[in-house]
């Protein structure tokens, strides 16, 4: 007799899903397990003791065989209270935390590290989760960094790596044509892409500025900046900021007619936009990973795709450069994005090679596989 699926409580915070990563992660995530047949509770937590309470009770008095929550600072307005209070709250239930962000924040900041390292070697607090890594039966990374951050602190953890889908889906037969005369580019334009949610830390300016220099032996280069300014990280008065910040800095390099910011657009539109492109660049400033749903949504349109990394960063196991994308190896350097430009620009066999190793990366990168490894998981620590 099959055993039935789990029922499963999923926390998170309360974000809008059109404006930060993880809210549209969990919300894809969440449909795609009930389109599977699990029972899923949706349980939003807000920030300090009463939120993180509230949710505490609500799965109390719910029917469920296991808790999830998604893990990200941002998601809980930099409060360390969902992780104290939840993980022990929910009592014997066993718990999967999926860690969106891990290696850099503490909720505690003033206490060095030699008073955590102790600590997180008796299993007793994170400095980043509380009590969340430590009591979960099992905890979800979606990205090599992630791994290795959680494999150093907690060796003894059950880890699951789950990579994370693109999060647009391609929508086939787009009209080329119909999409550049839809934003104004030009039919033979060489059109460089950037997507995601533009915030001052994505490097946009910098891409403005190798785009200028590049403008006279590619006259027919443009830039098509996808994406909203408000976000999670960048609220409406200072995205409105951005916004008029990064127009300016766009006439005055000269670019006016060669740089179209779309501002936030569908999704569907967004899959035509890319589908009409040429290439695409990331530079964030932080450097690159496959956490990264924009990036891994131009890999799936296949775009040749740029990348920065920092000098301090690990390389990503599959980010590989020339294979699956061009690698920058600076941030906030409009000198190496200059060089990665010209070598997809002017060597197509490598541009298309690229393209190539980008969509074969994404091999078994689709919510409904996603869904069924974290059915897998919800197994086994159910068991």
């Amino acid at each position: 007799m099959p055993v039935p699926a789990a029922r499963v409580a999923m926390l998170h915070g309360r974000a809008d899903p059109a404006q930060d990563g993880v809210a549209d992660y969990t919300r894809r995530l969440v449909e795609a397990l009930r389109d599977a047949g699990t029972e899923v509770l949706d349980v939003p937590v807000d920030p300090g003791p009463r939120g993180a309470w509230r949710a505490v009770r609500e799965v109390r008095g719910a029917d469920v065989d296991v808790v999830h929550l998604q893990f990200a600072p941002s998601a809980f307005g930099f409060s360390g209270w969902p992780g104290l209070l939840v993980a022990d709250g929910v009592g014997s239930l066993p718990l999967v935390t999926t860690v969106h962000e891990y290696g850099w924040w503490s909720w505690a900041p003033r206490l060095p590290g030699t008073i955590w390292a102790p600590l997180e070697r008796r299993r007793l607090l994170d400095r980043e989760t509380g009590r969340l890594v430590p009591r979960s039966a099992a905890v979800v990374t979606t990205n090599a960094e992630h791994e290795a951050a959680l494999r150093d602190r907690f060796p003894a953890a059950r880890r699951h790596r789950l990579p994370i889908p693109p999060n647009v889906t391609v929508v086939p037969g787009t009209d080329r044509a119909a999409t550049r005369a839809r934003w104004s580019l030009p039919d033979d334009a060489e059109v460089v892409a950037f997507f995601g949610f533009v915030h001052p830390v994505k490097g946009v300016r910098y891409l403005v500025d190798a785009l200028a220099e590049l403008a006279a032996d590619h006259p027919r280069l443009r830039l098509l900046v996808l994406g909203g300014f408000t976000s999670l990280a960048l609220p409406a008065d200072e995205a409105a900021a951005f916004r008029d910040e990064l127009t300016a800095h766009v006439e005055a390099a000269g670019m006016t007619d060669r740089v179209v910011i779309t501002g936030h657009v569908p999704a569907e539109e967004v899959s035509a936009a890319l589908s009409a492109a040429d290439l695409a660049a990331l530079p964030f400033t932080a450097g690159a990973t496959t956490k990264s749903g924009a990036l891994l949504a131009t890999l799936d349109h296949g775009l040749p795709t740029i990348v920065t990394r920092r000098p301090d960063q690990e390389p990503d196991g599959e980010l590989v450069d020339g294979k699956t994308v061009v690698v920058a190896p600076a941030v906030r350097d409009a000198g190496v994005l200059v060089t990665a430009l010209r070598r997809l620009l002017d060597d197509r066999e490598l541009a298309a090679a690229v393209a190539a190793g980008g969509r074969e990366l994404l091999a078994g990168r689709d919510w409904d596989t996603l869904a069924a490894r974290h059915r897998d998981v919800y197994a086994e620590v159910g068991r």
